[in-house]
């Protein structure tokens, strides 16, 4: 019998507030299933799809609800309630999946939803996590330049976004790429610049050089407009402060000036550019 699976067991024996399921080959480890969880006209010798998890006691229990996530799988659940000890999702059993603080890569709201991980903890009991790294899958059918969708569920200051792209598949986008205000949690859009010998997504949120230049050269002309018309930034402006005014690279900030320039709609000296 395996917790937090889904699994063929047989009845062997019937009692007033259930039935008793075990494997015909080891008919010394059973498992109850509750009496309102047994179909009408179940009998003994009957085998019945059901789930495995732990009651409110801790003990081994049968469902034939179906669950919302599996063991080692990754889903979409709904924050039912927050408290002292952690958070309670919905995972459409009876009794809500417990998700730890230390489990939580961002504090969650009842109500919200938020991608997890289904793991057994330490105590053998089923637990979400946040962390869903290790749970993410490695054979996405994506190549380079292809146009993605998936949920930030980690943010590092050395390495980047942590994305599972489809909520599935493994996905980083490096440091170098992240721009903007994305947050844990976000759904963004993305295009993938490489696929790892590993199988491993990287992603960015930009499309290609020639392709982004007009996007950017917009942003560029709100930031002036933003501005009044004339800003303190031009092509000496450090990587930092272009990065933070204006969400891209230096590199893509001086595509865009040149663009708009090209278009004759600023200009720009050592220490501003201002709107023609």
């Amino acid at each position: 019998m395996e917790l937090g699976k889904i699994q063929s067991l047989e009845i062997v024996k019937e009692v007033e507030f259930g039935v008793y399921l075990a494997e015909p080959d080891a008919p010394g480890e059973q498992v109850l299933l509750p009496k309102k969880q047994v179909p009408e006209g179940a009998r003994v010798g009957d085998r019945l799809e059901v789930f495995l998890y732990k009651d409110s006691q801790d003990r081994l229990i049968a469902t034939t609800a179906e669950p919302l996530i599996t063991l080692g799988g990754i889903a979409r659940l709904k924050v039912k309630e927050v408290t002292k000890i952690g958070a309670f999702l919905d995972w459409g059993l009876a009794k809500d999946l417990f998700l730890p603080f230390r489990q939580q890569t961002r504090k969650v709201q009842a109500g919200e939803e938020c991608l997890v991980a289904l793991y057994k903890d330490k105590s053998d009991r089923l637990c979400a996590t946040m962390n869903v790294y290790e749970y993410l899958a490695l054979d996405s059918p994506y190549r380079k330049d292809a146009h993605v969708k998936g949920t930030i569920y980690q943010i590092s200051e050395n390495f980047g976004a942590f994305v599972a792209v489809d909520d599935h598949w493994s996905g980083l986008i490096p440091k170098r790429e992240f721009y903007g205000e994305a947050k844990i949690g976000d759904i963004v859009e993305a295009r993938v610049t490489a696929v790892k010998n590993d199988g491993k997504l990287d992603l960015s949120l930009r499309e290609k050089a020639y392709l982004q230049s007009s996007e950017d050269a917009e942003r560029v002309m709100q930031v002036l407009e933003e501005y009044g018309g004339e800003m303190p930034f031009s092509d000496k402006t450090s990587p930092e402060i272009i990065r933070e005014k204006f969400s891209m690279s230096k590199n893509s900030f001086k595509r865009a000036v040149g663009h708009l320039l090209k278009e004759e709609r600023i200009d720009i000296s050592e220490d501003r550019i201002w709107k023609k």
